[in-house]
């Protein structure tokens, strides 16, 4: 197997691995929110792998749920960031001229917040819970890639092959499926999943300041809010959903950087 190869095959395995544990999460034979007070902070064993929490529920039963809260969310996200992003830069790019300017403008507002400061206003104005977290992150994030697809669409119509084809009579349809669409989309693919990590830390630490999943609902950033108090006698409670946070997000930026060598040799960082 080649370098390359490998570089693609390894944080895809392991984004795999940790999509199949948050699928078949419920095959555990603990419940994540089952209180068990006589077993809190019992050390690692055989019937708890990674111990329990402050109130006796398996520790490592709630980091796999958590993935699939975590995972869930942000997945929906980025498919909500791309639905509208899409939309607004490809009319904007394609069309040009004053739709290109009025939508521009658009993106521009969102522009001129901090992504996480804009988060936190919508918030609250929208309320706590991880709805609403959701829907601040896709209206923070969105404007940033309408604007890279935009400048997409206009590279791939400045092409020679989109030129010819337009001079011998295809229609503007036929263009955009045959010669934009699969070139802008492949390429914003591999920026999303670049950004999925930036994603998680975002709904993650939204979490724990409590602003989105509420307790006792198992994710990573509730799990390290819930673990605070007891830092300095069990600080594992918060090492175990930070290293699932770290591994995560690692597997997805490295998979965004193979992708993006594969789909693009030029680009590659020796």
């Amino acid at each position: 197997m080649s370098k390359k190869s490998l570089k693609l095959y390894l944080p895809l395995t392991g984004v795999l691995c940790i999509f199949l544990l948050a699928i078949f999460a419920h095959l555990l034979p603990y419940d994540p929110i089952e209180i068990d007070i006589g077993a809190k902070f019992a050390p690692p064993s055989i019937e708890h792998w990674l111990g329990t929490d402050h109130l006796g529920r398996d520790v490592l039963t709630r980091l796999i749920y958590g993935a699939r809260t975590s995972l869930f969310s942000v997945f929906v996200i980025c498919f909500l960031i791309l639905f509208f992003s899409f939309i607004v830069g490809f009319i904007a790019g394609y069309k040009g001229g004053y739709y290109d300017s009025i939508l521009m403008r658009i993106c521009d507002a969102f522009f001129a917040f901090p992504t996480f400061i804009l988060a936190l206003f919508l918030i609250g104005i929208l309320g706590v819970g991880l709805s609403n977290v959701m829907i601040a992150i896709v209206l923070t994030h969105w404007a940033w890639y309408a604007r890279m697809v935009r400048s997409l669409v206009l590279e791939a119509r400045s092409h020679s092959f989109v030129l010819a084809s337009i001079a011998m009579g295809s229609s503007e349809f036929q263009v955009i499926v045959r010669h934009i669409l699969p070139s802008v989309f492949s390429q914003i693919i591999i920026l999303i999943t670049l950004d999925i990590g930036h994603m998680l830390l975002h709904v993650s630490g939204l979490s724990f300041l409590g602003f989105g999943v509420a307790a006792p609902t198992p994710e990573w950033g509730v799990m390290i809010n819930d673990a605070s108090p007891y830092i300095m006698e069990h600080y594992e409670l918060m090492l175990y959903p930070g290293m699932a946070i770290f591994i995560t997000v690692a597997l997805f930026n490295l998979l965004g950087e193979a992708l993006r060598d594969r789909l693009d040799p030029e680009c590659e960082i020796l």
